[in-house]
């Protein structure tokens, strides 16, 4: 089996020489086998079929964040806190009798970031809002 087929389409260069391009789902795999504990970047690349100053750039890149692959769902921490903080007196809503709606606070703490969501909450604007922060 050659590269091309594990790993992805190959270009033949004017020199005869072949160039390799792999997806960023695989770049990133690659690049996350080097974050373990004990793994040796060099070693990483050779089991791949990567030159290791290939890995090393692909490195950085994750750093910034330009091997970030889309995904249809994220999972996010979430801490249940006990305490609940009254509503001031201004966002309070007066019951009606015949129309009774509840009033919900989503407060996300991400340590760099915090967000409090207030009233009835659309799960796309969540979601969007969790996928920004999660960043």
């Amino acid at each position: 089996m050659s590269l091309a087929e594990n790993h992805g389409p190959v270009d033949r260069l004017k020199n005869g020489r072949t160039r390799e391009f792999r997806s960023k789902q695989e770049r990133r795999r690659i690049v996350e086998e080097t974050l373990k504990p004990g793994a040796s970047v060099a070693l990483v690349a050779r089991q791949n079929g990567v030159n290791t100053n290939q890995v090393f750039k692909w490195r950085t890149q994750y750093r910034k964040g330009r091997l970030e692959v889309e995904s249809t769902t994220a999972m996010v921490p979430v801490r249940v806190a006990d305490a609940v903080q009254p509503l001031p007196s201004a966002l309070r809503r007066k019951s009606n009798k015949s129309t009774t709606k509840k009033i919900g606070i989503i407060d996300i703490d991400l340590g760099h970031a915090r967000i409090r969501i207030e009233g009835m909450a659309d799960p796309e604007c969540v979601r969007a809002a969790l996928a920004g922060l999660a960043r």
